[in-house]
């Protein structure tokens, strides 16, 4: 929301002078689904509801479902606003979420509604501000909250510049995935834990589905073994990036065959097997063939495995890994038999790749977020140039 107020202003006042325009202008809106408590089943339609929007952002932890004849226009689609609109609590009246991209057909139930628009990223945004809380407010009584869709109609939206819009719609896209840029627990909502394998998937061990070994460092006394290198080699500092796409030294031929450090292939996973601060236990995805060195243990998993899904799965066990070692906070360290005694859960290839699909959304959202923040930054400097 301070993003929001940054570029656009306080919608309460306007004070960039931005034009308006009514919400029935940029969105359609309908009421959901009623349904007769005899409809809930186990294998029915999922009705999202108002305890399914959390943070704002939709939630499966707790979802009833109904076998009852539904609308196509009912069916809730991906970047729809959920809103619940009707609500004994007035504080949970007006709460927003996006809908996700979502792997089954889902309604919405009586007490909220589905906002349908172009502008839906920006209007996610909007719908979180005070300005909107208080133009509905009228709807409050000591019995009901609720915001009526002619309280909706009545909604006048400062309406930016496009280019503004559109920055802003990448923060709401970042918004509405960060559940994903919460691994650890987008995770655990899909396959559980191997504590807890509520999906009764197949577990098996690092070693048994990955070839595990550690990389090795060649004399630095010895120039030739690094001057005008054009092997890459990476150190153990390195694995922060997540990502390695390149690696900040390189070693020679001669270099690379004086040591006993070996090549790591693309997309294998590397593990930093020491150090004291948070190095030890962290992981990264090598987006290039590389070496390492002897602090780095690289993990190269067989056809069974997504390498996206294995790097997310061990990047959220951080301090699992490092307590491996016996010293969670000290200067312990893992070694390859430890790492290729990791369990692992491990479901259907299929699963994991979707699993990596997410991830690699999530990591393009990022990447326009950042995007949108330079844009904004740009543009106060502008601002401020012109006052100036």
């Amino acid at each position: 929301m301070s993003q929001f107020i940054e570029m656009v202003g306080d919608p309460r006042n306007n004070p960039k002078g931005w034009p308006t325009k009514r919400l029935s202008e940029l969105a359609e809106y309908s009421i959901g689904l009623t349904y007769k408590p005899e409809q809930i089943c186990d294998d029915g339609t999922i009705v999202l509801r108002s305890g399914n929007i959390q943070d704002g952002k939709i939630s499966f932890s707790d979802i009833v479902r109904v076998n009852a004849p539904i609308k196509e226009s009912l069916f809730v689609k991906e970047d729809d606003i959920l809103m619940c609109s009707r609500n004994g609590s007035a504080s949970l009246v007006g709460k927003v979420a996006m809908i996700p991209d979502i792997n089954e057909p889902m309604t919405f139930g009586a007490f909220m509604t589905i906002i349908r628009s172009a502008e839906a990223k920006y209007l996610y945004l909007y719908f979180q501000s005070q300005d909107f809380r208080e133009r509905v407010s009228e709807g409050k009584s000591s019995t009901m909250n609720q915001i009526t869709q002619k309280m909706l109609d009545k909604v006048e939206v400062p309406f930016p510049d496009k280019d503004v819009r559109e920055a802003l719609s990448a923060i709401a896209s970042q918004a509405d995935k960060s559940k994903f840029g919460d691994f650890k627990s987008q995770f655990i909502e899909m396959f559980g834990t191997v504590e807890n394998n509520t999906h009764n998937f197949p577990i098996m061990t690092i070693g048994e589905f990955a070839n595990c070994f550690a990389g090795a460092t060649p004399s630095t006394s010895h120039p030739e073994y690094w001057e005008n290198g054009r092997i890459r080699w990476m150190s153990s500092g390195e694995v922060h990036k997540g990502h390695v796409e390149d690696t900040d030294s390189r070693i020679t031929e001669l270099g690379y065959k004086s040591a006993s450090t070996r090549m790591v292939p693309i997309h294998s996973i590397v593990i930093a097997i020491a150090g004291q601060g948070k190095t030890r236990g962290t992981v990264a995805i090598t987006e290039v063939d590389l070496c390492t060195n002897q602090s780095l243990c690289a993990i190269v998993p067989d056809e069974r495995v997504n390498y996206s899904y294995l790097y997310h799965n061990l990047q959220g066990r951080y301090l699992e890994l490092r307590g491996l070692s016996g010293d969670v906070n000290g200067r312990g360290g893992l070694n390859l038999k430890i790492i290729q005694k990791i369990p692992v859960i491990l479901p259907p290839i299929e699963k994991q790749q979707q699993f990596a699909s997410i991830a690699q959304q999530a990591d393009k959202s990022k990447s326009v977020i950042q995007k949108a923040l330079v844009y904004l930054n740009d543009i106060q400097s502008d601002e401020l140039r012109k006052i100036a």
